[in-house]
């Protein structure tokens, strides 16, 4: 009985977003409650579920997913994503472009939304490909699986932050292994699909001149924009304070934390924590990316703001699949999942990559995929003593997988590359199930050699 509720519930979610227009944060809180009463909740106990799910969510997110989005807005707005990417592009050459366009765009994929990172980088690729007198979507393709393969595995991004969190996995040991699940799914789901694509879909490798459905362009004068060092530096920022705690950790810890650390230790792990991390490089952005750059505290705070008003609705979309994930708990199907999967052969890590496939093409969403994954899985993840990490991992490879109509990142990729909807599922749809399958079997392969 509680499969056949969820499924009329992911159904009802379904018909809420996508027939009936309603806002997906909304939605999601209203299927919860429909969900809770269906799997025979105590009514007045449904609202705490809620808000236990949200506030336990959005607690330690809120500061990462802000700050995060504050740093990366700052590096936008001074022109040091605009740096970094014609750096790379001007040393690597034009035999070389596609790897260029790689590097770039996962730097800047770890410190920007795909969205923002999309915004940002298809101008520059694209003046890149008409100098090149190449096929934007050549160069295109590379850039997009780049900047998709750090949103589904990287933290300090959205998803797999809310989904480690969840699980209850270590962020920062989460960004190590997720870089090196990462690297083959760019390489496999970008140049080398892009030689496959060529053939596949030969009417999209057009050279075009112009971008009709793109809107404004944002140019900068390279002299005027912030130094290439400085500018990486600043990106990853909170990335490298937290790879340096969790190696620090590996070699001097044992791998684990202490409960009490002291002394030296105690500095590094705090300085390691994702929301520290991101306080102290913001605070390095606004001088870096500010102050050093002769702004004054009005202009930062414009910037800063504008921020924040881009990721308020994904923040309040986080908290709804975490309220609907409490939801799923609390009522049972996490123990309903557990007891069927008991007793079968089926890996965990395939079974949580599964279940965030299903949900991604039903939904469209890689985060709500992810955080409903999650909260089905956490109970077989106990009871079968799986890797939270490996889990996690395996959950962000799902929550990317067979992205179709539903899905925003499809039409944005559709619009700004000025493709057909078939162009786009021959293009889009499939190196993203590239990437989520590639990553799967590096997840497995990972999960086999660590344990």
């Amino acid at each position: 009985m509680p499969f056949v509720v969820l499924i009329l519930g992911i159904l009802l979610l379904l018909f809420l977003i996508i027939k009936f227009k309603l806002n997906t944060f909304v939605s999601l809180v209203v299927t919860a409650i429909v969900v809770g009463l269906g799997l025979g909740m105590n009514p007045a106990h449904i609202a705490d579920s809620i808000k236990t799910g949200i506030g336990g969510s959005l607690g330690e997110l809120a500061i990462i997913f802000g700050f995060g989005a504050m740093v990366g807005r700052l590096v936008s707005d001074a022109g040091g994503s605009y740096r970094i990417a014609k750096t790379l592009i001007d040393k690597f050459g034009k035999k070389r472009l596609q790897l260029a366009i790689v590097l770039a765009s996962f730097i800047i994929g770890m410190s920007l939304f795909f969205e923002v990172g999309l915004v940002l980088l298809t101008p520059i690729v694209f003046a890149v490909a008409l100098e090149a007198d190449v096929p934007f979507v050549y160069l295109g393709i590379p850039m997009a699986t780049a900047l998709s393969a750090t949103q589904g595995f990287l933290p300090p991004q959205p998803a797999p932050t809310a989904v480690a969190t969840a699980l209850g996995a270590n962020i920062g040991q989460m960004l190590l292994y997720g870089i090196i699940v990462a690297i083959p799914c760019v390489i496999i789901a970008g140049p080398l699909y892009t030689k496959l694509a060529q053939k596949w879909v030969p009417d999209a490798f057009v050279v075009k001149k112009s971008l009709p459905a793109f809107g404004e362009i944002k140019e900068f004068d390279l002299k005027d924009t912030p130094s290439f060092g400085l500018s990486v530096l600043t990106s990853l920022f909170p990335v490298i304070f937290m790879a340096i705690s969790t190696i620090y950790t590996m070699i001097f810890m044992g791998g684990k934390t202490p409960e009490n650390p002291h002394g030296l230790d105690a500095i590094v792990v705090m300085l390691g924590n994702p929301m520290i991390a991101m306080v102290i490089a913001l605070l390095f952005a606004i001088w870096s990316m500010g102050f050093h750059r002769n702004k004054s505290m009005s202009e930062i705070t414009v910037t800063i703001t504008e921020a924040i008003k881009s990721i308020a609705m994904l923040l309040m979309i986080i908290g709804g699949g975490a309220a609907f994930k409490q939801i799923l708990i609390d009522g049972g199907v996490g123990k309903a999942v557990q007891d069927l999967m008991m007793h079968t052969n089926l890996s965990p890590i395939i079974l949580g990559w599964l279940i965030a496939v299903i949900l991604r093409a039903s939904l469209g969403s890689a985060t709500v995929a992810g955080m409903t994954a999650a909260g089905l899985v956490t109970p077989l993840m106990h009871s079968l003593g799986a890797d939270p990490i490996m889990m996690a991992l395996a959950i962000g490879a799902g929550s990317l997988a067979l992205s179709h109509v539903n899905d925003a990142g499809f039409w944005m990729f559709q619009e700004y590359f000025d493709i057909s909807v078939k162009q786009t599922m021959q293009i889009w749809t499939v190196l993203e199930t590239i990437i989520s399958v590639v990553g799967l079997l590096m997840v497995l392969l990972l999960n086999t050699i660590l344990h």
